[in-house]
């Protein structure tokens, strides 16, 4: 079997050590205080936002009174396995929240997403990259926008290939019709998304503005999935201040989930290659919504 990611080996141990201070009745403030830490390092390990030390991990384990030699071995070797996350060489453009979405990211089996503002990181063209920082950034330095435009389309490195995860995406209506950039660089844009809408891994819906209030409403999040046994799912939540939350709690992935699945009925997906290049021939052009496009076809009998 192969080694499991980085990020994946991460995730495990933050779920034992958490099972492991519950089952010892401690709480984590309880934990700082014997360990003389300030509280934020063990919620931050816990969180799987920075990794532990091997000598950190020893004395976490005698604190929680683990002694069989067996776990503590496997843990030992999780911690060891955990050190490098993905993608950490961009920690001068990345806070480590977000390098601990692109952890999740890279080690999913499935990612399933909800975007309200702006075309998803790993389907975003250079020039929509750099044209959304430039117009949403006053104080962007040439050099950092180049490090940003190389870490973003790194990141699109697991939609090469048969491999990879398999991603079921859904843009609210507004991503596609906001002018980033200007025409050019959307026409360019929305004939990617049209690529990336016959990619035999990608599911890629609209839900048109004619839907109204839905369940996607208050903001986008992204699940993740993990082919693993024992590792939980994931969900990402952030919001356009660029404040974020991840949570494991099966809860919360839950509600979400079900969320995503009420979006997938209501949003658009038959023939939705064909309908975003008739979006980029018609880009900065006054037109109707998808799913008026979508009547107007079958009028003229197109197939979906």
């Amino acid at each position: 079997m192969s080694t499991p990611s980085p990020a994946v080996q991460r995730l495990r141990l933050r779920t034992e050590l958490r099972k492991a201070r519950n089952k010892a009745n401690l709480t984590q403030r309880e934990v700082a205080a014997t360990m003389d830490w300030h509280p934020s390092k063990l919620i931050r390990i816990e969180a799987g936002e920075v990794a532990v030390t091997v000598n950190d991990l020893k004395a976490l384990l005698g604190e929680y009174s683990v002694t069989d030699r067996r776990k503590i071995d496997s843990l030992l070797a999780l911690a060891r396995g955990s050190r490098k996350l993905p993608f950490s060489e961009y920690r001068d453009v990345f806070s480590r929240e977000f390098l601990s979405f692109l952890a999740l990211e890279s080690s999913a089996s499935i990612i399933r997403g909800y975007h309200f503002f702006v075309v998803p990181g790993l389907f975003q063209t250079e020039e929509y990259i750099r044209a959304l920082v430039t117009d949403s950034s006053q104080d962007v330095s040439a050099d950092r926008l180049d490090r940003l435009v190389e870490a973003r389309l790194a990141r699109q490195e697991i939609l090469e290939g048969e491999e990879g995860p398999k991603l079921f995406i859904i843009l609210d209506e507004s991503v596609i019709r906001r002018q980033v950039g200007g025409p050019k660089v959307m026409r360019t844009q929305m004939e990617r998304l049209a690529q990336l809408a016959d990619h035999p891994r990608i599911t890629l819906q609209v839900l048109p503005f004619s839907v109204g209030a839905h369940r996607g409403i208050l903001g986008p999040f992204t699940l993740f999935e993990f082919s693993e046994e024992g590792m939980p799912d994931s969900v990402y939540l952030e919001n356009p201040r660029g404040e974020s939350y991840a949570s494991n709690d099966p809860e919360i992935t839950g509600k979400y989930l079900e969320a995503f699945w009420a979006l997938e009925d209501q949003a658009l997906l038959d023939g939705m290659g064909r309908r975003l290049r008739q979006v980029a021939t018609h880009v900065g052009e006054t037109v109707a919504d998808l799913e008026l496009t979508a009547d107007q076809d079958q009028q003229e009998g197109a197939t979906p």
